[in-house]
């Protein structure tokens, strides 16, 4: 009997692990309602060419993809019948046994295969000793024809005809393509090249025409091309839905996991810039983390960056070494931009731009000096100052905020303000990210150039966050407040028809099922942390005074079910 298991970088979440999760969602959907963005879903799955080429090399690498259909691979029995009469047809020409009228030694092998390139004559006797001299020169005499069906007509797991004899045969590809038989040794020893493709990733790629989502921004840029005359200009939406990433799991990374994105579009102000970092400051309030860093950065600054290095052309190498600075360290980004072209003297130049030091203002006006004759430059610190001033405007500070001019982002399609949150007293990855695109929707055939900006937050590196450092409160853990507990039968009959009030007044409570020992209902109302436990018996029945417990204190009282409604609702 198989031993159930779970695929790598996925899991289960039991009652508790939900309640924990479920206090992190409601908190950031309550939070994104609060700033006017309005809920949207997207499929599972999108068209692979909605996602290739959005999320630079390495995101590509990443995709999951989906074959056309769930059993594309999976030969039919027609195919299957059809491909061993064209096995056995093939079989039959390499070693035809017809009837014997001329008879050959092992010295005569040379006549034999004269006899052969002629033609099958059918007083032919091809004996055990030669057969396979004969089958390596018909192998030679049927390569051509072999090779040139496979080549013009395989399309990478689609239908192919091969034609022997005036006979037409197909499907034989997909039903024979990985097992070793007759057609692996003829493609492995003679069509090697052929051999290769059909037993590679490339044969995976060209049969799945779709793939699950990467993320939820491009699905969502999708969505507003598709709908743009039914939505309302700015579009502010958020998203909450599960991504899946081929990466290797770890800690903190996983193949299937949750993101919470907030995502405006259609306008340039960078109000929404600073709208995403009160989010980001408000989602951490909320959730009780105290310690975070909002790491932000633009564009412009790293392409004016890279025009001060003179490095135009080399802005993709150039980002993602710096992307892995807090992760390989100075050494270890000097070594790609070494192995990746980059003279000495430019390698240096960055680091002295990236040790710029003092405050966001500080440092942006000394960037604004070193970047004077970077337009893009000039354009992102520019943008970067606003977003501060406006900050003001709220009346808030920029506490917890830091201009981090290595902040790269790994995805391609920003061109604007970036964004990145980690929680500082935790060996963990970002916890959030984001940023602006202007160009994104134009990838789906838009004429309309729409800009967008948002915010994405990852549910599950939260959640490990807020668990290591304990700050999940207690009330989170529960999923009813009351438990109404009973003695026999009568008592739990009573019991029904106050469980239908406390329900009717909002107050999330559920009865022991069975006529059971108190202690057992008890027990059971501890180990699901249920708060209070409403216990009948026949004196509570008569007078109306129902005893209610405190679990947590042990402390207990007598009211009545009015008097308890009034008491757990207010």
């Amino acid at each position: 009997m198989e031993k159930p298991a779970l695929p790598k970088g996925t899991r289960d979440f039991g009652p508790s692990v939900m309640a924990k999760r479920q206090f992190i969602l409601s908190t950031i959907r309550t939070i994104f309602e609060t700033y006017g963005f309005q809920p949207l879903e997207t499929p599972a799955m999108e068209n692979l060419s909605t996602l290739i080429g959005k999320y630079g090399d390495e995101g590509d690498q990443l995709l999951f993809r989906v074959l056309d259909s769930g059993d594309f691979a999976r030969p039919t029995r027609e195919s299957i019948e059809r491909s061993k009469k064209f096995e056995e047809k093939l079989r039959f020409k390499f070693n035809s046994v017809f009837t014997s009228t001329l008879h050959l030694s092992n010295g005569d092998e040379g006549k034999l295969l004269e006899i052969v390139e002629k033609g099958f004559p059918t007083n032919v006797v091809m004996f055990d000793e030669a057969t396979d001299k004969i089958t390596e020169q018909l192998f030679l005499i049927y390569k051509t024809q072999i090779k040139e069906a496979l080549l013009s007509e395989l399309k990478f797991g689609k239908k192919i005809e091969f034609n022997i004899d005036g006979e037409v045969f197909s499907d034989w590809i997909l039903a024979y393509q990985t097992s070793d038989n007759l057609f692996n040794k003829i493609f492995k020893e003679y069509l090697p090249d052929t051999y290769k493709i059909l037993n590679s990733k490339e044969l995976a790629r060209s049969i799945s025409e779709k793939g699950l989502r990467y993320d939820l921004t491009v699905p969502f840029a999708r969505y507003v091309v598709m709908n743009r005359h039914e939505i309302t200009l700015p579009f502010k939406r958020y998203q909450i839905q599960p991504v899946w990433r081929a990466d290797r799991p770890q800690k903190g990374r996983y193949r299937e996991f949750y993101q919470c994105d907030a995502d405006v579009v259609g306008t340039d102000s960078l109000i929404c810039e600073a709208e995403i970092v009160l989010m980001i400051k408000e989602v951490m309030h909320k959730l009780n983390i105290n310690n975070y860093s909002i790491k932000i950065n633009h564009r412009g600054v790293l392409n004016g960056i890279a025009e001060t290095l003179d490095a135009v052309g080399k802005e993709s190498d150039l980002f993602v070494a710096i992307d892995k600075l807090d992760k390989i360290g100075e050494a270890g980004v000097h070594t790609e931009l070494t192995e990746k072209g980059f003279a000495s003297n430019q390698i240096d130049g960055l680091f002295k731009l990236l040790g710029t030091k003092g405050s966001n203002r500080e440092k942006l006006t000394s960037l604004k000096t070193t970047l004077a004759k970077s337009t893009a430059g000039l354009k992102g610190t520019g943008d970067l100052t606003e977003v501060f001033d406006l900050l003001n405007q709220y009346q808030a500070d920029d506490n917890h905020v830091e201009f981090d001019i290595a902040l790269a982002r790994g995805l391609s399609y920003y061109t604007g303000c970036i964004f990145e949150v980690k929680i500082n007293d935790v060996v963990i990855g970002s916890v959030s990210g984001g940023g602006r695109y202007d160009n994104l929707t134009q990838a789906f055939g838009s004429k309309e150039q729409l800009s967008g900006v948002g915010i994405s937050f990852g549910i599950d590196r939260l959640y490990d966050a807020m668990e290591e450092l304990k700050l999940f409160p207690k009330e989170t853990l529960s999923s009813s407040e009351v438990l109404v507990c009973h003695f026999d039968e009568t008592t739990r009959s009573y019991g029904l028809a106050l469980l239908t009030q406390l329900r009717a007044a909002g107050i999330n409570s559920e009865i022991y099922p069975d006529v059971t020992k108190l202690k057992k209902q008890l027990d059971y109302a501890n180990k699901k942390m249920i708060a209070f436990c409403l216990v009948v018996g026949e004196e509570e029945m008569k007078s109306g005074d129902l005893t209610i417990k405190n679990m947590e204190s042990g402390e207990q009282e007598k009211l009545t079910i009015n008097n308890i409604v009034h008491k757990l609702v207010h």
